[in-house]
């Protein structure tokens, strides 16, 4: 039986910071999960507009007794603020009326979109969509990813690949990816593409090096105990 751990959620509170920021009390806090998980499926599968294209990356969550702060890292913002920053304000008023509370919608560019696991995971499974080769797909992200600067990438597929009768799984590895050591920066994304012949899933790892000393956790080092006592001298 495979023990699998997704990359970012083993490293939250050590390495890594939590998407949704905010404290509620017991009675409060399912429905403001609830809550959490609505406005990112609204953003992420909008009826009408498709903001998936725009390369979402993210989408962190904070909140205070007065309003909602929803910050979108996105490859390709434009999509999402729209000309003179109407189609911001229209998404803006959208949560307003999903969630009852004041939103107030925050826009960040992603700078490597190339190395980010979610918007290399999206952008494969687009072109599997598109009746593209999955090999083919695979080696250009691998070559892409590399060329940016990442320290590695693993890109999974499963489901019935090329249109096969049996479902099987393909991966494919370049550089390494150190998945059990916490210093590492794992980048870990998934989707599903929507084929003809059924859903093919595409999971992405992408390595983008080490932290930098900037983690939620206690430096290991300095809170290391010495491994023998100091020794006491009488006079």
């Amino acid at each position: 039986m495979g023990q699998k751990v997704n990359p970012i959620g083993f490293r939250v509170g050590i390495m890594e910071g939590w998407k949704s920021r905010w404290y509620a009390s017991k009675q409060d806090y399912a429905a403001l999960l609830i809550e959490d998980f609505k406005v990112r499926r609204f953003i992420t599968k909008h009826p009408k507009k498709p903001y998936r294209h725009a390369g979402i990356n993210k989408i962190e969550i904070e909140r205070t007794r007065d309003e909602v702060t929803i910050v979108m890292h996105v490859a390709r913002p434009g999509l999402i603020i729209g000309k003179k920053g109407q189609e911001i304000e229209v998404l803006q008023s959208e949560l307003q009326d999903l969630i009852g509370r004041r939103v107030n919608l925050k826009v960040q560019e992603v700078s490597k979109p190339e190395i980010q696991a979610q918007i290399v995971a999206e952008d494969i499974a687009e072109q599997l969509a598109k009746r593209a080769g999955f090999r083919r797909c695979m080696k250009r992200a691998l070559e892409q990813t590399m060329e940016a600067g990442a320290k590695g990438i693993k890109v999974q597929l499963a489901g019935r690949l090329g249109g096969a009768e049996m479902a099987r799984r393909e991966k494919q590895i370049a550089g390494s990816i150190p998945l059990s050591t916490l210093r590492a920066k794992i980048d870990y994304g998934f989707t599903e593409a929507k084929t003809a012949q059924g859903h093919i899933g595409v999971q992405v790892w992408i390595n983008q090096g080490m932290y930098e000393g900037t983690g939620d956790g206690d430096d290991a080092e300095t809170g290391e105990a010495p491994k023998k006592p100091k020794r006491t001298y009488k006079r």
